[in-house]
């Protein structure tokens, strides 16, 4: 049996430890508290507590305006390229809000859609050695914005290079056309040469791998150097007044070639009337002598004294004199002292 009077209670042990601990503090106090009248005091206040917990609602707030400025929101007409150090590590394209790591990427936007660019005024010598200054416009769009951020650094140097592009085809093709080709609307080929330059502007932007793409390349309005203006003038206006010259006489050459045709038209059916009346006089004068000599062939008595009266129509007139014998027939007919059988006899001697 151990002397221990805890022997193998350490539960009790403990107790007895920190109960007499206890015991004793309150004995000192109890002993070296005056006697004072004890006053119930309102707890202060603790500073350092709420210290605490202002930081804590700071960090809170501060990394929640960390994470929403780090967000991100992709529209359907647009990209947004990602960048890490200005390096691209991915771009977004399709719709939606994404978000990016903070303070060590940036996200740059680039358009989707369809841009039109307004070029500068470039002067070009065409191939008849004129010069004329040319106003176009380009319309293009960003097909691969990781290519452009990469090599390009903004829209600003990809539409620039884009317009050197452009502006170095044209003068290439340009030149070998010339000025009246050019400003003729109907001669003009500039449907054909806007495909072609735009062939050749996609051809050295995907060279450099620029990330873009030119889809029409259309001339606005080509103009002249001021020096040049009045000469150019004079001469459209001469080949404007020989072209008017030219339908002036050709309109004259036609005018006497209808006149020409109508005159032989009216001739040729004049003749056929001529024609047709001749021969209907001739039929109407055989008819009538058909007629007369029916009738005269009747009584040819008649007939002579007819035809001896209009042989007076024709030989007497108003004025006319004749001297004949007075014992002739044709005074006794003209004096009416005649028989119808003398008139006869003497007609017919």
């Amino acid at each position: 049996m151990s002397n221990n009077y805890y022997d193998g209670d350490l539960e009790k042990f403990i107790r007895n430890l920190f109960g007499k601990k206890n015991k004793e503090k309150k004995n000192k106090e109890a002993n070296h508290i005056p006697n004072v009248e004890i006053i119930n005091k309102k707890p202060s206040f603790n500073p350092k507590k709420y210290g605490k917990l202002a930081i804590i609602l700071t960090i809170i707030v501060a990394v929640i305006a960390i994470l929403l400025a780090n967000l991100y929101i992709v529209k359907e007409n647009e990209y947004k390229v990602v960048r890490q150090f200005g390096e691209v590590i991915k771009y977004q394209d399709q719709p939606g809000l994404y978000m990016k790591i903070p303070f060590i990427q940036s996200v740059t936007t680039l358009p989707k859609n369809l841009m039109i660019h307004n070029m500068s005024e470039e002067e070009i010598n065409t191939l008849d050695k004129k010069r004329i200054i040319i106003d176009n416009y380009a319309v293009w769009r960003v097909t691969d914005p990781k290519s452009l951020i990469t090599n390009a650094r903004s829209l600003v140097n990809a539409e620039a290079r884009m317009e050197e592009f452009i502006y170095s085809v044209l003068r290439t093709e340009l030149g070998q056309i010339n000025y009246d080709d050019i400003i003729n609307d109907e001669n003009s080929d500039r449907g054909s040469l806007s495909e072609k330059i735009t062939t050749k502007v996609n051809e050295l932007l995907q060279t450099d791998n620029y990330g873009i793409e030119v889809v029409d390349v259309r001339i606005r309005r080509t103009d002249l150097p001021e020096e040049n203006e009045e000469s150019v003038y004079k001469r459209m206006i001469s080949d404007r007044e020989s072209i008017a010259q030219k339908y002036l006489s050709e309109g004259d050459a036609e005018k006497n070639r209808i006149v020409a045709n109508t005159d032989r038209q009216v001739q040729e059916m004049i003749s056929t009337a001529k024609k047709e009346a001749a021969l209907i006089i001739a039929e109407g004068e055989a008819e009538a002598a058909r007629i007369y000599n029916e009738a005269f062939s009747k009584d040819p008595e008649f007939y002579q004294l007819y035809r001896t009266l209009e042989t007076y129509k024709k030989t007497i007139g108003d004025d006319t004199v004749i001297i004949i014998p007075s014992d002739s027939p044709y005074a006794k007919i003209l004096s009416g002292y005649i028989e119808n059988n003398e008139l006869v006899n003497g007609l017919n001697e």
